[in-house]
């Protein structure tokens, strides 16, 4: 599947030789988010072979540049957090800084909802650093709404907030 659902923006599954930019883009949209260098985190960002490998890894173009992807984890994938039976989950939502404002993110999710709705997913769900306020606007946009419930922490000091949207 490829297609343009933005103008020029292309959004396509990632190729083996797609994954070392679709994990640079991934650090580099996080980074204002990390603890600096040595925040363990980085790897899992740019690991995006194993995102590939144990998930569905999507990545945006323009141009023929990687700018932007997202990890789509369904029902049976180690990347799931907060799923429940029925819903979508997906991870690591990143523009390149960029290529921001430019409907990229937007296009990412619109991938996602047309992916869950064909996989059968009844809702979507998310967790995200309460600092992601500029993400938090676009799921907004979106219909996401909290989800304060399943809010939860992975290590101390690292608090996510969730976020659902019904199909």
């Amino acid at each position: 599947m490829s297609e343009s659902l933005a103008p020029g923006v292309l959004v396509r599954r990632a190729r083996p030789d797609d994954l070392d930019a679709v994990g640079e883009v991934t650090v580099a949209a996080y980074a204002e988010f990390t603890q600096g260098p040595d925040d363990h985190y980085i790897a899992l960002l740019r690991d995006a072979a194993r995102r590939d490998r144990e998930a569905q890894l999507w990545l945006a173009e323009l141009d023929g540049e990687v700018v932007g992807t997202v990890t789509l984890a369904p029902e049976g994938s180690p990347w799931r957090e907060i799923g429940e039976p029925g819903e979508g989950e997906f991870r690591m939502l990143a523009v390149a800084p960029s290529a921001r404002r430019r409907g990229v993110g937007e296009a990412l999710m619109r991938l996602v909802f047309e992916r869950f709705r064909e996989l059968g997913a009844h809702a979507i769900v998310l967790s995200s650093l309460a600092e992601m306020s500029a993400a938090h606007r676009v799921y907004a946009r979106l219909g996401f709404v909290r989800l304060p419930e399943r809010d939860w922490s992975p290590v101390p000091g690292v608090d996510l907030i969730a976020f659902r949207v019904e199909l």
